[in-house]
């Protein structure tokens, strides 16, 4: 069996992955004020891409047509 074959089974475990683009500070008088489909500026294009908690690599921001996604540029194997 190989390794990929071995390891299949874990594919279908669900992890959490988070992406973060930019940090803001924020009153919470400008929380208050958002809105659904209120946009917060970021002077950022690129982010820390989180695995599990875990800081794995890193992507830039992408439009696809009408989807947003995130490309990975660079992926930790430490």
């Amino acid at each position: 069996m190989s390794p990929q074959e071995e390891i299949a089974p874990l594919g279908e475990i669900p992890v959490e992955i988070e992406i973060e683009l930019d940090r803001r500070i924020m009153t919470a008088r400008e929380i208050l004020r958002l809105q659904e489909g209120s946009v917060i500026e970021t002077d950022r294009s690129a982010g820390d891409i989180y695995v599990g908690g875990v800081l794995c690599g890193s992507g830039e921001i992408v439009v696809i047509e009408s989807t947003l996604g995130v490309r990975i540029t660079d992926f930790r194997d430490d």
